[in-house]
């Protein structure tokens, strides 16, 4: 089965049909939908090695999480690697287990494999991050950096729904947990709940950097405790359990005697017991914008698209390890 034969029982030409997997964007959707849904009819597959050898691209993606172990990156990572499968790409996924060294070396190692890169929560400064995109084309998730295309969750509406959630309940003095250094997330966090707290009249401790992880939140239990805090807002789902899992080693109850929120909304934490409270984060759909935003930046002649930044909502979903104070102020 050629290209050919597939213009043919497209009705179009051959050079749409290659326009059709090589450079979507300059073919009207519904013309591209045809022809890549006769393609597939056919069993049409094209010469990758030959395209590759034509247009200099690859159609390879990189995909760099900060840890692949935390249930937060599966959902973005399968939505990221369907929708570029979707549109002729394939993704390597790298992990930097934390490490900033070895994220700017992965970085540098793909730059000569692929056409692009989506980093997702990196740790790495601006500065750098600015010059290593200067190699290929970056996409940012959940970090922002002038002059660079990003899709950030909105993590500072969800810090402000926990507070608020928290102060409801009648809690007046609260912690906040807070991620590792580096951190945009945790950075967002603080900000937005600093302002929600003093909206609602409560008091906000602000507990890190810390590891965002469960042995993290075990490790923060007693600088928590010693603030006398009610209520605690975790950097993630992670933290938020090991919280829990250090509560109950020292005999303090959730929701009974502290309640506790995570962010990230990760089957962990609705498998946890109690169930978390914890702020949604829509990542399967960052993970397939990312995509889609690196893929228009790749495809387009000219250097890309003009930087674009989307934002994507968050919400609170409330479960069973928040509750009102065991004893309220009078």
């Amino acid at each position: 089965m050629t290209i050919r034969d597939v213009a043919q029982a497209a009705g179009v030409h051959v050079s749409t049909v290659s326009r059709a997997f090589s450079a979507s964007h300059l073919v009207k959707r519904e013309t591209r939908d045809r022809v890549l849904a006769i393609a597939a009819e056919l069993g049409y597959q094209p010469n990758e090695t030959a395209r590759a050898l034509t247009t200099g691209r690859t159609r390879n993606l990189g995909l760099i999480v900060s840890d692949i172990a935390n249930p937060f990156y599966p959902p973005l990572i399968k939505a990221a690697q369907a929708y570029a499968r979707v549109r002729g790409y394939q993704v390597f996924v790298a992990d930097t287990d934390e490490d900033v060294a070895a994220e700017e070396e992965l970085i540098q190692t793909l730059a000569r494999q692929v056409d692009g890169v989506v980093l997702v929560s990196p740790r790495l400064a601006n500065d750098v991050i600015g010059r290593l995109s200067g190699e290929l084309p970056f996409v940012l998730v959940n970090r922002s950096v002038t002059g660079l295309s990003a899709v950030l969750m909105d993590v500072a509406h969800g810090a402000t729904l926990a507070v608020e959630h928290l102060a409801g309940l009648g809690h007046e003095h609260l912690a906040l947990v807070g991620g590792p250094r580096g951190s945009w997330t945790s950075a967002q966090m603080r900000r937005a709940a600093g302002r929600a707290a003093a909206d609602q009249g409560v008091r906000l401790d602000v507990l890190g950097p810390n590891r965002p992880t469960q042995h993290g939140g075990i490790a923060a239990t007693p600088a928590v405790l010693r603030t006398g805090a009610t209520g605690v807002i975790a950097y993630n789902d992670l933290v938020a359990i090991g919280l829990i899992e250090g509560f109950d080693d020292r005999n303090v109850r959730v929701p009974g005697d502290i309640s506790v929120i995570g962010v990230d909304d990760t089957v962990a934490g609705r498998l946890n017991r109690p169930r978390l409270t914890t702020v949604a984060m829509p990542t399967a759909a960052a993970g397939r914008t990312a995509v889609d935003l690196l893929i228009q930046t790749v495809e387009t002649s000219g250097g890309g698209p003009a930087t674009a930044q989307t934002t994507l909502a968050t919400s609170l979903v409330v479960r069973d390890s928040t509750a009102a104070p065991a004893h309220p102020a009078d």
